[in-house]
């Protein structure tokens, strides 16, 4: 039976066992297509080729997710990330035993991906333990910067791009997704204790964070979601060439990851 990151940290057969590699790849096989939110992975356009590899970078992003959403204690999610850390480290020194990282160190060895993007993930979920107030665009953006960037970034490497302005373009595009998760997503970041709507936007409209948790609609709380949306329009519309420099197949799919 497979286990999903919360359950398999807890399980000390799971995760004293070894997986050959055609296990680990049934194992993220698995844990991309039984997303607890029904997330696709793939579409059908996707070329069965990087299907495989799609689901080992997937699994990696997830598992790093769920160590930092999903433990329930700050605490114990900063120990698990640095473990998940040093299994990174241990995977680019050719030493695998985690299933997801015995599945995709042959996906980083076949599109040559650097540690970088894999390392920038991490540094966000560490950063969510810690940090629940962004004072302006320019501390919301490097969040950003490690929190969604790097997600496109290697969904081009599995695509055989790694030119700076096709990275770019992905930048703006994963930062402009990442803002529209977040503004669609108010109250269920509040319930967390966080809160990324700039706090000077809030106070430029005469708002506050508190406004969040009241339910208050007021006139400048309004205001304030109408620059935010604004914002993240601006960078879909910064990121949209890219659209038109990927094979059209591989589009759609870049998108849903």
């Amino acid at each position: 039976m497979f286990l999903a990151p919360k359950e398999f940290v807890r399980d000390p057969a799971s995760c004293a066992a070894a997986y050959t590699k055609a296990q680990a790849e049934t194992y993220t096989r698995w844990l991309a297509t039984h997303h607890y939110e029904n997330f696709h992975v793939v579409s059908w356009l996707l070329p069965k080729r990087l299907h495989q590899d799609f689901y080992n970078v997937y699994s990696y992003c997830r598992w790093a997710d769920d160590l930092g959403d999903e433990m329930g204690d700050p605490d114990e999610s900063l120990r698990l990330l640095a473990w998940w850390r040093g299994e990174l480290e241990a995977m680019y020194a050719g030493q695998v035993k985690h299933p997801v990282f015995v599945a995709l160190g042959g996906t980083v060895e076949r599109y040559n991906i650097p540690p970088k993007p894999f390392e920038d993930l991490i540094r966000a979920f560490e950063q969510d333990q810690t940090i629940t107030r962004y004072g302006n665009w320019d501390e919301l953006f490097e969040y950003c910067r490690y929190s969604a960037n790097p997600v496109g970034r290697l969904v081009l490497y599995l695509c055989g791009y790694s030119d700076a302005e096709r990275q770019k373009l992905s930048d703006s595009a994963c930062t402009a997704l990442q803002l529209a998760n977040f503004w669609q997503d108010v109250t269920v970041d509040w319930e967390k204790g966080r809160v990324y709507i700039p706090l000077d936007v809030l106070e430029r409209h005469g708002a506050t964070a508190g406004d969040i948790g009241a339910r208050h609609a007021t006139p400048g709380f309004l205001a304030a979601m109408r620059e935010v949306v604004e914002r993240a329009r601006e960078l879909f519309a910064d990121g949209l060439p890219l659209a038109g420099m990927v094979d059209r197949r591989l589009a759609l799919d870049i998108e849903l990851f």
